[in-house]
Order: C-alpha cells, then structure tokens, then sequence
C-alpha cells in the first residue's frame, strides 16, 4: 500500500483543540480534530459525540478511546508495518437528529470526509445511516445499541462495533432463564427510555425469552422520555405492580438518577434491578458510592476488571495514565472504531474502493480489550453487527479502581455464538418490515 502516508513526528498531536475542559457540562462544544493534518491523511473520519449534559462523559471517554487507537497505530508504523494514517474530526450532534445530519454532511462536504463513527443516540444514528446509506459513505456506530440499525435497517454502508441490544438482551435473558431457576420469579417489568433504543431493548429481550421457552408473566412497561428528572411516578407504578424483576434500558445519568430515587424508597427491599447492557457502567459504579443495592444485576459493553486479560488490563492502564481516571465502556467502543477501520483500509489497500472496504469490514477479525481468552470479535457479513461475548454478573466490594469502591463480579460469562441472532430471527424481521409493518416500533427523532 504504497499510498499510505506517515507523519513525521507523532499522528495523535491534538491539531486543533477549540473546547475547554469537559468538566464543564455547561460549556458550548465545539468541532476538534486529532491526528494526522488535512494534506498527509489517508483517510478522514468524522465522529459525532456528546459533549455536554447528562451523556457528556461518554463523548469524554470516546476522545480518549481514539487517543489511544491512535497511538497504538502509531506504534505499529514506528516497528514498520504500513497502517493508514487517519485524520479525526468531532463534534457534538447534541442529542438532535437534524443537527447531526447537517454535522455529517459537513465532514463530507468540507472535510472530505470517507468514515463516520460514534453516535450515542439510536435516534440520532438512524438519521446519520441514512445519510451513510444515500452519500455511500461507510459509517461505524461505536455506542448506540438499536438492533434495529442492523437488522431491519441494515444496509452495505452500516457496520456496529459494539454490542447491540438484541447481544445484551440474549445475554440478560439467559442470566433471568438461570435466575429463575434459582429463584421461581414469574412477574417481570421493564423501564425504558421513550425512544428507538428503549423499545427495541424490550421487544429484544420477550424475543430472547421466548427463545429460550422462558415462562413469565408481564406486569408492566414504563416509557420515561431521555433524560426524565423524575422518576418517583415510575418508581411508585413498579412498585403497586409488584414486580419480581425490572428491567431496564435507561442509560448514563438516566441510570444513575432512577437507582438514587428508587433507593430513597423500598423499592430494593422486594424487587430485582436488572440493566443487561450499560448498567456497569464506570459512571454508575462511581455513583453507587461504597455499599452495593441489594439484588442489582449488571453488565456493560466492556468492564475494567473483565476479561482478566493482559489486553484489557494495558487498555484500562493507557486509559487512566492518559486521563487520571477509569474509563466508560464508550472509551473501548471508540478505540474499536477507530481500529476496526484502520484494519479495513489496510486489507482493502487503501480507501477508494467502496466495495472493497465494504467487503474488508464483513467478517472482519478484531482481537479487543473486551475478548475473553481464545476468542476475538468479529463482523457479521450478514447483519454487520460486530460478535462479542458477554458478563453478567452483580455489584460487589472492589477498590482497585478508585474512586470507586464497588465494581461487578460473580461474573455469568456468555459464548458470543450464542448470542448472535439466528437467521430465521433477521430474516423474519427483515421480511416484516419489507412486507409493510413494523417488527418492533419506529425511532423517536
């Protein structure tokens, strides 16, 4: 790949940095670029990220996932091997559909843009695939979960390098299947966010159950808006439904303000909390301060204390010498975008070929921080939704990642083969939505 330049002095040296602090939830975000400048990229991404409110930790985190791709390119073009050299551009899409797309079609138009990663909001993600769809532009979601972006909404230009609903909620429904062997709970709620992802999360997980021939008996579904400050009607309606397990989808501080809440009540005394796809979260972790809620159950599209593997303890170490702190799963998920485009442009020889960097991206080997010992995720040609295994476990006293006291253990591990979706499963799906109805409910913009 003769084409492929590198840069002099480092590829991570901050370009332009135009934001302050992101302490500063209040702060206007503003466009900034990593990496290699404008004349010596291979190639330009442009990455779309929260900066401010609620989810601004996870667009924190991302930029520091992509620092640290970034230099671990680097390195390898210092040993030798000819990797792309990439030019990263962000801003924030600030949770609203219209913006993100006029954003996207910025990097295009302005930037030259070949890539677009990122994007929290499955609301907001949808717009910008069908922006990727109709401008051929390849885009890889990096923390949205919506299954339906893979399956019913799937197209050549859209892959998923991290779990997707449909992945936790196979893993959560076999953790309920095991549980309820364990335990004989019969009724199940569940509390999601009133859009894409939320209801995708809840008609997963019944799929996932009815799958595996699990009997329960449905006591409620709850549908708080983003980002709710209240959550004490929702709590109460839980609570008189009298339900043996909740599930959720809330996510981030969405998360953290529902558990705060409930516990100021007796919520936790008779009744499980279950978040199967970002309840590990760092974030939260920190947030529960020193002693665990009873009958929490937990997981997270990647941990800092699982796998015990050499690869996630050097991510994890990069990530708090860089930044003085432990990081969100959204860090693993944007150093796995970054990368797992780095490794398309290298097997396709180079960016100007769509087909071949399409091709390159389906079935795609990528061994991560996240994989267990023996195993590396890798792209489904068919949906191109990435396959990774999964943890499952509860909250449990650990102090070896301050400032938090507490982190998950008792750990229920998931074979990644067994939580892809069938064929006949994508198929039904697909064939619903081409017949004219609707498989699970549209997005929300």
């Amino acid at each position: 790949m003769e084409m492929l330049k590198h840069p002099v002095s480092g590829c991570i040296t901050i370009i332009v940095a135009t934001f302050a602090l992101f302490a500063a939830n209040t702060a206007q975000a503003e466009r900034f670029e990593l990496g290699a400048s404008a004349q010596n990229a291979d190639a330009v991404i442009g990455c779309l990220y929260p900066m401010t409110g609620r989810s601004a930790t996870y667009g924190r985190d991302s930029i520091s996932g992509i620092k640290i791709a970034l230099q671990d390119l680097e390195a390898e073009a210092k040993s030798g091997l000819d990797v792309p050299n990439l030019r990263v551009i962000a801003d924030d899409p600030r949770s609203k559909a219209s913006y993100a797309v006029r954003l996207a079609q910025d990097f295009i138009t302005n930037d030259n843009a070949k890539f677009f990663c990122g994007i929290v909001s499955s609301g907001v993600a949808h717009a910008v695939s069908d922006l990727a769809k109709n401008e051929k532009i390849i885009m890889v979601g990096t923390d949205h979960a919506s299954s339906r972006l893979s399956i019913e909404a799937g197209h050549d230009y859209y892959f998923r390098v991290t779990n997707d609903s449909w992945t936790s909620m196979a893993a959560g429904a076999r953790y309920l299947r095991d549980l309820q062997k364990e335990t004989g709970w019969k009724r199940l709620a569940f509390v999601g966010p009133d859009y894409d992802y939320g209801h995708v999360s809840w008609t997963d997980l019944q799929l996932a159950l009815d799958e595996l021939d699990v009997e329960y008996e449905t006591v409620g579904d709850l549908w708080p808006k983003l980002y709710e400050p209240d959550y004490s009607i929702y709590i109460n309606a839980l609570q008189s439904a009298k339900a043996d397990v909740v599930v959720t989808a809330l996510w981030g501080g969405d998360f953290i303000a529902f558990i705060k809440q409930a516990a100021s009540t007796r919520f936790f005394e008779t009744t499980r909390l279950a978040n199967f796809d970002t309840g590990a979260n760092y974030d939260v972790m920190m947030a529960l301060g020193d002693q665990p809620y009873p009958g929490l159950i937990l997981s997270a599209r990647h941990h800092n204390n699982w796998p015990d593997t050499g690869r996630n303890k050097r991510f994890v170490k990069q990530f708090h010498d860089m930044t003085g702190r432990y990081p969100t799963y959204a860090a693993e998920g944007a150093y796995t975008g970054i990368i797992a485009i780095a490794r398309a442009i290298e097997k396709a020889g180079g960016v100007d070929d769509d087909r071949a960097l399409i091709t390159a991206l389906e079935g795609l080997q990528l061994a991560l921080p996240e994989d267990p010992p023996g195993f590396a995720s890798y792209i489904d040609p068919e949906t191109h939704q990435i396959v990774q295994a999964q943890a499952v476990g509860t909250v449990v006293h650990n102090e070896n990642f301050p400032p938090s006291k507490l982190m998950v253990g008792n750990w229920a591990i998931y074979d990644a083969e067994d939580l892809k979706p069938s064929k006949e499963m994508v198929k039904r799906r697909r064939d619903a939505v081409a017949g004219g109805s609707e498989a699970v409910p549209p997005p929300t913009p």
